[in-house]
C-alpha cells in the first residue's frame, strides 16, 4: 500500500467551492483505504452546457480505471462517478482475488 496516494480534484471554469472540495477528497481518500491497489485518484468537474460534467480516474499497481458523469448540479455529478469509479474498482479488485483463488484451487490436486 502506497503511504500517500495522491488525490486530484479539478474544477475547470468553475468557482471553487471549499465545502464541496473537502467532501469529494475525504471520499477519494476513502476510495484508496478501501483499494489499497489504488496510488492515484483525479477527478475533473467542468461545465458542460446547462449541465455539469465529472470525470473520474483510479490508478495504481496492476489497475487503471475511468468513468465520466454528467447531471444538472455539480455535486450530483461528483456523487455519481465517485459511485461508478468504486464499482469498477470493486469489479477489477474482486476479479484480481478471485482469478488467484480459482488457479490454487484449479492446481491443487483433489484428494480421494
Amino acid at each position: 500500500m502506497s503511504e500517500n496516494p495522491a488525490v486530484v480534484v479539478t474544477f475547470k471554469d468553475l468557482e471553487v467551492n471549499e465545502r464541496l472540495r473537502e467532501t469529494l477528497e475525504k471520499r477519494c481518500h476513502a476510495l484508496t483505504n478501501e483499494f489499497p491497489e489504488v496510488t492515484r485518484v483525479e477527478l475533473t468537474l467542468i461545465p458542460d452546457g446547462d449541465d455539469h460534467s465529472a470525470h473520474g480516474r483510479a490508478t495504481g499497481k496492476d489497475t487503471e480505471v475511468a468513468t465520466h458523469a454528467t447531471a444538472g448540479e455539480i455535486g450530483v455529478a461528483a456523487d455519481q462517478v465517485l459511485d461508478k469509479l468504486k464499482q469498477k474498482l470493486r469489479r477489477s479488485h474482486d476479479k484480481k482475488i478471485f482469478a488467484r483463488r480459482r488457479a490454487a484451487k484449479q492446481s491443487h490436486p483433489r484428494r480421494s
